[in-house]
């Protein structure tokens, strides 16, 4: 009797070893987001720390999409707004960009007539300090339109190009909801360190006076009454405190930093839409 009992034992034993091996869960292909859902994260930081961009956004990217913290979604998105940027700023070809050959009696403002681009960016993207440029000189140059989206109540500007984010800029509105809901693009006046042309004043520049920072862009276009507007401005600051709130006399308030940087990127003609 004993020694059938302890078969029995032994025999159950056995059994459950066998249906834990059965239902045991599948480990997960290398790569997918482990249990604390930082695989795809740790990957993409590795990449990144080896400057490996594409491939690092393209893992931050997998790891938006399985992340539900919204910290840390949040801190994906930073990511992936920088990385954009830095591609954008570098010599790096992506899906957006083409390699043109310098040839005679070209300038950098003729090419960035002929692909709709800036100078700025061009000079951005080929670490290019001047003007100048050689017979046959390789460049990258960006084929990607961009636009705009400004959403009023969250006071944020989003960058598109094809339709995709690629960066997030904090900016102030008008108050009282002042800044005009509508389509717009970006006009012919894109100053760099415009004068202020206050009612009764003219502010230079350099005076701390002068509300408008580093960049103005001009905007027109119609706002969703169909009335047509101008006289508005994406433009910088002088008081940066101000920013996320509905705080100006209707234009949209940058970082003098960011603005200088959206200045470089954006051509005339972009389209810029406002929401409520």
């Amino acid at each position: 009797m004993k020694k059938t009992y302890i078969a029995g034992i032994v025999a159950a034993v056995v059994l459950m070893f066998l249906l834990g091996l059965i239902f045991m869960p599948k480990h997960r292909e290398i790569g997918s987001q482990d249990n604390s859902g930082n695989t795809y994260l740790k990957l993409a930081e590795a990449e990144l720390a080896q400057n490996s961009l594409l491939k690092a956004k393209e893992l931050y990217l997998k790891a938006m999409e399985e992340a539900e913290d919204a910290g840390r979604l949040d801190k994906i998105r930073h990511k992936i707004d920088e990385i954009s940027i830095r591609v954008m700023f570098s010599p790096l070809m992506d899906e957006c960009s083409t390699e043109y050959v310098v040839k005679p009696r070209d300038a950098l403002s003729k090419i960035a007539r002929k692909f709709n681009t800036t100078v700025g960016l061009i000079k951005r993207a080929n670490n290019l300090t001047s003007d100048t440029i050689r017979l046959e000189q390789k460049l990258k140059i960006n084929t990607c339109r961009f636009s705009i989206v400004v959403d009023k109540s969250q006071n944020l500007l989003f960058l598109k190009r094809k339709d995709e984010v690629i960066k997030t800029y904090v900016v102030s509105t008008g108050k009282d909801n002042s800044t005009p809901a509508g389509t717009f693009k970006i006009d012919k006046n894109k100053l760099k360190n415009p004068t202020w042309f206050k009612t009764g004043a003219i502010i230079p520049p350099d005076s701390p006076e002068n509300i408008l920072g580093s960049r103005w862009m001009g905007i027109e276009g119609f706002d969703n009454s169909g009335e047509k507007i101008k006289g508005y401005g994406i433009h910088g600051t002088t008081a940066p405190n101000n920013l996320g709130r509905q705080a100006t006399l209707g234009c949209i308030r940058m970082k003098n930093a960011e603005v200088e940087e959206l200045f470089d990127i954006i051509p005339v003609g972009t389209e810029v839409v406002i929401v409520d």
